[in-house]
Parts: C-alpha cells; structure tokens; sequence
C-alpha cells in the first residue's frame, strides 16, 4: 500500500500516465476518462489537501485498488 496522493497535481499527473484524458471542465471540476476501459474520474482543481474520504473514491474510481 502505497502513500495517496494528496495534492490535485499529482493526482492529474498520475491520471495521465495511467491513460486517463481530460473530458470536460465545469468550474473547479474536471473529468478524466480511460481510453481503454472508460472509467470515469472527477476531480476538483486546483487542491492542495483532498478530504481523506474524497481522496479514496477517487482512488478507487481511477482503478488504483492497491493504493487506497
């Protein structure tokens, strides 16, 4: 089990490695999709400190089980 990510830059940054892409935004709300598998991720932006709660959804959304 690895450290979450916390801040909402490495959070996107992760994404995009991962294959995720962005979608759409709609004020602080941006929403990434896999290419692949089409999982569907939001995220606020710009956040520094995610909710711990907030941070595991989308842990678990992005598919990174062994994180969360």
């Amino acid at each position: 089990m690895g450290k979450l990510l916390r801040d909402s830059r490495d959070i996107i940054r992760r994404l995009a490695t991962d294959g995720f892409v962005l979608v759409s935004v709609r004020g602080s709300h941006h929403k990434y999709r896999h290419i692949e598998s089409g999982r569907t991720v939001i995220l606020t932006h710009p956040r520094k400190d995610i909710p711990i709660g907030t941070l595991r959804s989308i842990h678990m959304q992005a598919g990174w089980h062994n994180d969360a």
